[in-house]
């Protein structure tokens, strides 16, 4: 487990940097292509590291706001809370923020930038549907997320990947639409067409090689973080019994998205994917494939 721990922090230095430097290139095109090429270098770099900055200091913010959570501070949520700090104790981990999202489907997920910064956001139906061996076992794999420090890189990633969708997608509109500032005849004759043709390829592989990194990211992850969550509860069984309700919904995680899919304990927008195209390109392994794991834990 601490071989993991130091491999996800290393993970999540390079992973920053290479997103961080992906967003400096994008920016920099822009500026370039909408004729601030005098200032563009500067403007890369400035976007593209405070971007970086504001997404390891507010990633659980944005992704709490998205997922429309709230505070568990009502008393039905005492169980949570409860479950969690017993757990917490037994796993030697601080106690992170509860948040509640209203919604009937099953679902869990855990974020923040550390252990001390750490939230974890459970739905109403999770809370309605499972039994107390069943929500330890969904509460336990949360955990394990934060304490193996895989929160900061799969939050921060949802965040900047998101970021770097965003700028790519404004900066193809800008080009189709003539944004920016006119350039000289001579200019927009020859290098116009070049930039058009860039910015289609990164509108095209941003949101790819975003869904690519977060694959390759977290599903390995899932089924570390399966095993520890044994660990913190010795009871497999329950946990077992969770992943088989939370594979039998039908209904997707209403504010959750395909950007902060991969936080959660299982894909919540399989319901809207279908199948086939959600095994292939999901962030979370099969459920079978992770009961199969648990069950040869025992």
């Amino acid at each position: 487990m601490f071989k993991s721990i130091a491999n996800n922090k290393m993970k999540t230095a390079f992973i920053v940097a290479m997103v961080t430097a992906f967003l400096a290139v994008i920016v920099y095109y822009i500026s370039y292509a909408t004729g601030y090429g005098e200032i563009a270098l500067p403007m890369a770099v400035v976007i593209a590291l405070g971007s970086s900055l504001v997404s390891y200091f507010n990633c659980d913010k944005m992704v709490l706001a998205i997922s429309g959570a709230r505070p568990a501070d009502q008393a039905s949520d005492r169980l949570v809370k409860n479950t969690i700090e017993g757990l917490c104790i037994a796993a030697g981990l601080p106690m992170p923020k509860v948040y509640i999202i209203d919604d009937p489907v099953a679902n869990a997920f855990a974020t923040g930038r550390d252990p001390k910064h750490a939230v974890v956001a459970v739905t109403t139906g999770l809370l309605e549907k499972m039994d107390s061996y069943e929500l330890e076992g969904v509460l336990a794999h949360e955990l394990a997320h934060i304490g193996n420090r895989d929160i900061l890189l799969s939050t921060v990633v949802t965040v900047m990947v998101g970021i770097a969708v965003i700028i790519s997608d404004m900066w193809s509109r800008m080009l189709f639409w003539g944004g920016g500032r006119r350039r000289s005849d001579n200019d927009n004759n020859g290098s116009n067409a070049i930039l058009v043709i860039i910015g289609l390829v990164f509108m095209i592989l941003a949101p790819l090689a975003g869904q690519l990194m977060k694959m390759a990211l977290s599903r390995n992850r899932e089924y570390l973080a399966d095993a520890t969550a044994v660990k913190f509860t010795r009871n497999p069984d329950g946990l077992i019994s969770a992943l088989r309700k939370l594979s039998s919904q039908t209904e997707p995680v209403s504010r959750a998205t395909n950007a902060t899919a991969n936080l959660y304990i299982t894909n919540p927008m399989n319901a809207l994917n279908g199948k086939k195209v959600s095994n292939l390109f999901s962030t979370h392994p099969p459920i079978e494939e992770r009961i199969e794991a648990l069950r040869n834990l025992q």
